[in-house]
Formats: C-alpha cells, sequence, structure tokens
C-alpha cells in the first residue's frame, strides 16, 4: 500500500507543470513552425544547398587558370635546343642554348651552374571533348539527390507533428473521459454513503465504490502525466524552445484520400522516396559515363610571359658572363601555343568504370526494391485507415450504450433493485468506451496521416 502512495505521489508531482498555463497552437501552425525551426530538416535542407553548390564546380574548368613561380637551381648544363612543354599550375616552354652532348666536339661535363626562372602564365580551356559536362552531371545528379533526401526528411518531419499532435488529442480526450468517471464515481460514493447513513443501504455497499472512486483518481493521474509527456513530445518534434506545447484546436478536416490505384500511381511518380533512389541511380550512371570521358582528348590554350638566366655559356659563344652566375632570371622569353593532350588507354579508368557499371546494377535493384516497399505501404496504410473508420462508428455506438446501461444501472441502484457492484461495472463500461473512441480517433487520424506521408500528399 506503501509503494503505491509513493507511485501516485510521484505522479502527482510530474504532472504538476501541467496546470501552469501552456502554449497552444493549430496543427497548420505546428506545421509551419516546424518547417522553419526543427533543427534535422533545416540540416537536411543545408545539405541539399551545399550539394547544389558543389554541382557549379565542374563548369569553373572553363574559366582562365593563372600561376606563378620562382625557382632558383644547381645542376649540370649538358642540353640541347629543344623545346617542350612541362606539366603544372603554368605551362614552361624549355628553351635549351648551352653545349650539346654528344657531338664530335664536346664532352660531358660535370660542374655545377646556376640557373634561375620567374614567370607567370595563363591556362585556357579550349574543347574538352564533353568531359567538364559529364562532370556536371554527377553532381547535378547527387544535388537532386539530396534534394529529394530534404523532401522525404520534411514528409517524415510532417508525419512525426501529426502524430504527436494527434497524440495530444487522444491524451486530452483520455484525461476527460478519466475525469468525467472519477467525478462519477465520487457523486456515486457519495450517494451511496449517504444511503449507509440513512439506513437504506448496508455498510458493504460503500466500500465498491470508494476502491471504484480510488482507482479512478489514480486513473486520471495517469492521465495527466500522459498528457503532459505528450505535449513535451510535440514540442520536441516542432522544434519550440519551451518544455511542453498544447493543440489549440481540433485537427482540421482533410479531404478523402484518392483511390488506392490513384495513389500508388502517383506515389510512384512524385513520392520524393521513390525520388532519391531514382536519383541515386542516375548519379551512378552520370559517374560511369564521366570515368569513360576520361579517355577523351583535351584541347587547351597556353602562354607564358617568363625570366630566366643560366650560368652556362650558351652553344657558340667562346666566354659567357651572366649575371649574378646565372642567379637572377635577366633573359625575358615569352610564349603562346595550343596543346592536344590524349591519354587514350588507361586501364585503371577501364576498370573503374566497370567497377562503376556494377555499382549501377545494385543501384537499380534498389530502386526497384523501394517501389516495391512503397506499394505494399500503401496497401497496409489503406488497410489500416479503412479499418480505423469502419470501426468509429461502432465505438461511437459502444459509448451510447455504455451510457444507457450506466443511467439503468443508476435506476435500478436507487431503486433498491441493483448492487453496488452493478454500478461500479457501468461505470467502468463506460469510461472504457469513452477512451477507446479517443483511441480509435488517434488510430484514423494516424492512419490519415500515414497515407499522406506514403503518397506525398500536399
Amino acid at each position: 500500500m506503501l509503494s503505491q502512495r509513493k507511485v501516485l505521489l510521484l505522479a502527482v508531482l510530474s504532472v504538476a507543470p501541467a496546470a501552469a498555463q501552456v502554449p497552444s497552437m493549430s496543427l497548420p501552425e505546428a506545421l509551419d513552425y516546424a518547417r522553419q525551426h526543427q533543427p534535422s530538416l533545416k540540416a537536411a535542407q543545408a545539405r541539399a544547398q551545399a550539394a547544389l553548390a558543389q554541382s557549379a564546380v565542374p563548369w569553373a574548368q572553363w574559366a582562365p587558370r593563372l600561376g606563378a613561380t620562382a625557382q632558383v637551381l644547381v645542376g649540370t648544363a649538358n642540353n640541347t635546343t629543344a623545346s617542350y612543354v612541362g606539366a603544372g599550375g603554368i605551362d614552361i616552354p624549355r628553351i635549351g642554348a648551352t653545349a650539346s652532348y654528344p657531338s664530335p666536339a664536346a664532352s660531358p661535363g660535370w660542374a655545377p651552374y646556376g640557373s634561375t626562372f620567374a614567370g607567370i602564365g595563363v591556362h585556357q580551356e579550349l574543347f574538352d571533348f564533353g568531359k567538364i559536362a559529364a562532370q556536371a552531371a554527377v553532381f547535378d545528379a547527387a544535388a537532386a539527390a539530396e534534394r529529394a533526401r530534404a523532401d522525404v526528411a520534411q514528409l517524415d518531419l510532417d508525419l512525426a507533428v501529426k502524430n504527436a499532435y494527434f497524440a495530444v488529442l487522444a491524451a486530452k480526450a483520455v484525461l476527460n473521459a478519466s475525469e468525467a468517471a472519477y467525478q462519477r464515481s465520487k457523486e456515486e460514493r457519495d450517494d451511496v454513503s449517504a444511503r449507509v447513513q440513512a439506513g437504506m443501504r448496508s455498510p458493504i455497499d460503500v466500500t465498491r465504490p470508494e476502491a471504484d472512486l480510488m482507482r479512478f483518481d489514480a486513473g486520471r493521474i495517469r492521465a495527466r502525466g500522459s498528457l503532459a509527456t505528450a505535449q513535451a513530445v510535440l514540442a520536441a518534434i516542432v522544434g519550440y524552445p519551451k518544455a511542453q506545447l498544447d493543440t489549440s484546436a481540433p485537427a482540421p478536416d482533410v479531404a478523402a484520400p484518392p483511390a488506392m490505384k490513384a495513389a500508388l500511381d502517383r506515389s510512384l511518380e512524385q513520392n520524393p522516396e521513390v525520388q532519391l533512389f531514382e536519383e541515386r541511380l542516375k548519379t551512378q550512371k552520370a559517374i560511369s559515363r564521366s570515368i569513360f570521358m576520361e579517355l577523351l582528348p583535351d584541347l587547351y590554350a597556353t602562354g607564358t610571359f617568363s625570366g630566366r638566366e643560366g650560368g652556362a655559356a650558351p652553344n657558340g659563344f667562346v666566354s659567357y658572363s651572366p649575371a649574378a652566375a646565372g642567379f637572377l632570371p635577366g633573359v625575358p622569353n615569352w610564349d603562346l601555343g595550343v596543346v592536344l593532350s590524349w591519354q587514350f588507354f588507361d586501364f585503371t579508368v577501364l576498370k573503374r568504370r566497370q567497377v562503376s557499371l556494377r555499382s549501377e546494377e545494385a543501384a537499380a535493384a534498389d530502386l526497384d526494391a523501394m517501389r516495391l516497399t512503397t506499394s505494399s505501404a500503401i496497401a497496409q496504410v489503406y488497410t489500416a485507415l479503412d479499418v480505423a473508420k469502419e470501426a468509429l462508428p461502432a465505438l461511437h455506438r459502444a459509448v451510447d450504450a455504455a451510457k444507457a446501461n450506466d443511467d439503468q444501472a443508476h435506476a435500478r441502484f436507487k431503486a433498491g433493485l441493483g448492487t453496488a457492484v452493478e454500478l461500479a461495472d457501468a461505470d467502468a463500461l463506460l469510461v472504457d468506451a469513452e477512451i477507446q473512441v479517443a483511441l480509435g480517433q488517434f488510430e484514423a487520424d494516424r492512419a490519415r496521416a500515414q497515407l499522406a506521408r506514403a503518397i506525398a500528399e500536399p
């Protein structure tokens, strides 16, 4: 008995804050607030924006690229007059004019000479044979997938808000039924006590109403705790800064759901969860194409302005005295050119593409599985909604019958024909019927919300 009192005391303390004024919202207000303040949805939307910004990166390859370099080298100078373009951030034509080797009059030398170079260059893409567009297609598909993921997050958030809102409504209905049962039981206890004191009833008749009163009192305490918990869940899901959030109005009426065939067709076309898997497949296909495009040529323009100097004497010079022994770039040069580069075979690229094609097959299988899962979920939700809607009229009729039974039990008890047990059973039947109506309405509302989520209904 002591433990039960402790439990009741803790329950009272846990629901004490519920007596204070709790802020409230309607369902449309809660949905709008959650879409603006829920961190999980804001994170998903931020990821979508980041992916969209990333999709612009490949197109930047069409912009000119500028580079600069400064070099100091020490080494041998057995050179030729060949010119070529080196790789790197700046294209540097190699201009050779020192003594050639091998030649009849020359022998290799091992003396070190200083050499300096400083220059600035520009690199401009002329024609990429579609490689940049293929790379951009990968990022575009990935951005579309992130947008679909954000839409899925919003659908999930909307469903969570609706379920939490309906849970608060159901908890309030259960609390109202519990409070009404407590008040009825209290009136019955008082009435029986008065009849016992007047000698119209035996003292044992008051023990059952007293026990029922305590049972209903514990029930309403639990109902208050359930309501406080549901309000806390609603506040957390909506992203409300306070601990609890209440409902300000019943859930608004919604349009009748479309036929299952139309809903299924619409979901397979517009459901962002299905679209997410479609975009994943598109992304993988774009990756395969982009990998293959790496084997195509590249045509670009190059230009450089530079200054250089070397410590070794050029060909034809008997004596040569460069400034600072070759460590100051005093000889200017410039160049313009068009370069065609083509790495037409790379076995690594081919293997990477082969792996990507296998990933395409996996993504296609995932898409088929998601379509099947979506179809099955829609069928299940339609069944649950039909059952919940068909059960509601029966639950309301059960309440009417329980009220009539309760009235008859009271009339029989007052006439001396009924017992306290019959009266208690009638009260228990009535409060259970009222609670079942609240739960049945919650099931119907939740099933309708799940259907809206499954078919991506606006």
